[in-house]
């Protein structure tokens, strides 16, 4: 199983990517099973908080498998909302244990987290403009609200990776350990929420996050607008063709002149 469930203890749920042979990569099975995941887990009575993780040590999630067939799924920018929580608070405390690696749309995933513990030798970044791609998972619309914009424009802008400690200092986790300890303190807290009042913990976490999914609808219009643009351009296919090829991407401006898009989407119908 691409995604596997398990309950370590009374009231806790643990969830995790499993396709350690691609860094946990997302493809088709991946993103479909983490989407139908996240319903069942909400309806659940008897899960009062849900961790999710990476299978292996090696990495957390390294986001969208690019070498992988979407053309079979019919509304891929639904499943990559629908897994990666980007505009839907979920309902119940969600804690990832960070065992690895957590890049592009893994990240974006721990994004939709409410604690973050991360592994001391994993690395953290959005990639994604290295590659000609727009982070479309949700982290251009929230890494600004949760981290600041400097610190937020840092990772956007550049791609690059940063360290575990780094990440701590930036807010984006709430404590490092050694990889070996990730999911036992992520338990840690799982259990200590899980002893809280189901109902009090569950108005809290809805009362902290008010007004969220109507802001993040509305700014995912622009999004899918900005990430169709890049996605149909000569950049995207040199990223992709340069990821696959293992080699650095070489982009030439003069094929992709920003001012001839425009920076203003279509009106959305009403």
């Amino acid at each position: 199983m691409p995604i596997l469930h398990t309950q370590p203890e009374p009231g806790i749920a643990l969830v995790t990517v499993s396709n350690p042979a691609r860094r946990n990569a997302l493809g088709p099975l991946e993103f479909e099973a983490l989407a139908q995941g996240w319903d069942r887990l909400s309806n659940d009575a008897q899960v009062r908080c849900v961790i999710v993780t990476g299978d292996g040590d090696q990495a957390f999630c390294s986001g969208a498998q690019l070498d992988a067939d979407f053309s079979g799924v019919p509304d891929i920018d639904q499943m990559v909302e629908l897994a990666l929580l980007k505009t839907r608070v979920f309902p119940k405390p969600l804690i990832a244990a960070v065992n690895g690696h957590c890049v592009a749309g893994g990240l974006e995933l721990m994004l939709a987290c409410d604690l973050r513990i991360g592994s001391r030798a994993a690395r953290l970044g959005l990639p994604e403009v290295h590659w000609g791609i727009v982070p479309s998972g949700g982290a251009a619309m929230k890494l600004v609200e949760q981290i600041g914009h400097a610190r937020a424009m840092q990772l956007l802008l550049t791609g690059q990776l940063v360290s575990a400690e780094t990440a701590l200092l930036f807010g984006l986790l709430n404590e490092t350990v050694p990889a070996d300890e990730v999911v036992s303190t992520a338990l840690r807290y799982a259990r200590a929420i899980a002893g809280n009042s189901p109902l009090a913990v569950a108005h809290t976490k809805q009362l902290a996050l008010s007004g969220r999914e109507a802001m993040w609808r509305e700014r995912e219009t622009m999004e899918k607008w900005s990430a169709g643009i890049v996605r149909a351009s000569a950049d995207s296919a040199e990223g992709r063709s340069a990821f696959l090829g293992k080699r650095d991407p070489a982009y030439d401006i003069k094929k992709n002149l920003v001012g001839d898009a425009g920076f203003e989407p279509a009106t959305p119908a009403a």
